[in-house]
């Protein structure tokens, strides 16, 4: 089995940190962003990686990575041209691939657990794709699974009004059929091909599981999801789902936030 960090993206909701630097290389905890998860599939014995990025960004995640002797694995790197989705990004992997099975992880999502368990259980699966899931608050943010007795139904692209609080997170794992599911896709009404399609593909080929990841979660792709990122890797202690932050505290993240986005689109507009 092969694994592919899909690290890529503009990075905007982290803008001005972003405006010299991939977001995937902002630290959190002692290291860069992206060798969190470079680190969960080297725990699931995975050493044949491949990084997809933007051209802008590939020297200094090559600089950072190298060959992967450093960590014990071997590196291969692809650039995405355009920012045009999640799906898009992974449809360069195929050649990589060569008719094996992947594990996908967006560069973005941290976790102090391990995903060892969900892969092996994918590695028995006989066909079809895996996602992990996990309860969320702002469950309008993500892609949200509808479930019944441990199935998947059905999958929303960000819902206005979501039908449960279970995200599909940024892991993923999908047999070789994915290549063509990814060539049938249409773009959305934002322009991109979305990895949420991929997965409703699956869905109707009933090939489908799924997993709650146990333990800690978050992406790392806003200024408070950032923050909760480092308190968890350096403490330990927060939850995916702020349980363990004060209310006092999530407000001033969200207002925070709040001002950066007013500041960017100030900047965008001028």
């Amino acid at each position: 089995m092969k694994g592919v960090i899909l690290a890529g993206g503009k990075g905007l909701r982290l803008y001005p940190l972003t405006k010299v630097i991939n977001k995937h290389l902002l630290p959190v905890g002692r290291e860069p962003m992206i060798l969190n998860p470079i680190r969960k599939l080297l725990e699931a014995g995975i050493k044949d990686i491949l990084v997809i990025t933007s051209t802008e960004h590939m020297g200094d995640i090559v600089n950072l990575l190298g060959s992967g002797n450093e960590y014990g694995a071997n590196f291969t790197y692809k650039v995405q041209g355009s920012a045009l989705g999640i799906a898009d990004a992974l449809g360069l992997a195929e050649n990589f691939a060569n008719h094996e099975k992947i594990v996908v992880i967006l560069g973005d999502n941290i976790t102090p657990g391990s995903i060892a368990p969900y892969v092996q259980s994918f590695r028995d699966q006989k066909e079809g794709a895996k996602i992990l899931l996990k309860k969320v608050r702002e469950a309008t943010r993500f892609g949200i699974a509808t479930v019944n007795e441990g199935q998947v139904l059905e999958i929303e692209e960000k819902p206005q009004k979501p039908k449960s609080n279970l995200a599909v997170i940024g892991y993923y794992m999908y047999d070789s059929g994915v290549f063509d599911i990814i060539r049938s896709l249409k773009p959305s009404g934002r322009g991109e091909y979305e990895i949420t399609d991929v997965n409703n593909a699956y869905i109707r080929r009933g090939t489908l599981t799924c997993n709650i990841l146990e333990g800690d979660w978050t992406d790392a792709g806003t200024f408070a999801s950032l923050a909760l990122a480092n308190d968890m890797l350096l403490r330990g202690h927060v939850s995916p789902e702020g349980a363990n932050v004060s209310r006092e505290q999530l407000e001033d993240m969200i207002q925070y936030e709040e001002k950066k986005l007013k500041e960017l689109k100030k900047h965008l507009e001028d």
